[in-house]
């Protein structure tokens, strides 16, 4: 199946599905961090997602992540771009794509998205960080817990035990806001393992 994940310059969820035997891209204004082939430099607004059979997207939080609502009073400029991360939020979810996900942290009331289907944190998925993750779903169900951080030994990304907000604590920098934007291995794996059966219609999704 022909699958899109948009605002994506890691790869890292791209390559997951691509391990289950999908024509996966990413797309991202950045290069492709992997110097993939399969990556779109650019605009996805210039793409026709309807060309896709499954389109995921990680959008950029900066202006309607609930951590930041305090700016908003701060800068007036920021409403402006909030407008536009409102518009770029509602590019994907007004499209006609069958599948469909996007990705981000808890929103402000003042970002206006609708209720999101589903939070997920990363050490239910084997990671050992919390980072509370909304995700909005039209035809896929819900992500299921694949292993908490605490289930040792069932763990496949064994990092050190415990729940802790990594992101948060990362020191500034200029690529702080890209370490932060990775989406965890374990999601991205959980994304591509349950979902494929969705796309190969061995799970019927309304």
């Amino acid at each position: 199946m022909k699958v899109l994940i948009a605002c994506e310059f890691s790869g890292v969820v791209r390559e997951a599905f691509r391990r289950k035997g999908h024509d996966a891209w990413s797309c991202d204004i950045l290069p492709s961090e992997d110097k993939s082939e399969f990556h779109i430099q650019g605009d996805v607004r210039d793409l026709k997602l309807e060309d896709y059979d499954f389109v995921g997207s990680h959008i950029p939080c900066t202006f309607m992540c609930n951590s930041g609502v305090s700016w908003l009073h701060k800068d007036e400029k920021r409403w402006d771009e909030l407008q536009k991360s409102n518009e770029f939020f509602h590019f994907f979810w007004q499209s006609k794509v069958k599948h469909l996900y996007i990705e981000n942290p808890i929103p402000h009331k003042y970002a206006l998205l609708p209720p999101y289907t589903q939070k997920i944190q990363p050490y239910d998925f084997g990671h050992g960080e919390s980072k509370a993750t909304c995700l909005w779903l039209k035809g896929l169900p819900k992500l299921e817990k694949t292993t908490n951080v605490f289930d040792w030994d069932k763990l496949e990304h064994k990092i050190e035990s415990g729940r802790y907000q990594k992101s948060h604590l990362l020191p500034p920098s200029e690529t702080r806001w890209m370490e932060r934007s990775r989406t965890y291995q374990g999601i991205a794996d959980a994304m591509a393992t349950q979902w494929d059966k969705v796309l190969k219609n061995e799970v019927i999704c309304n």
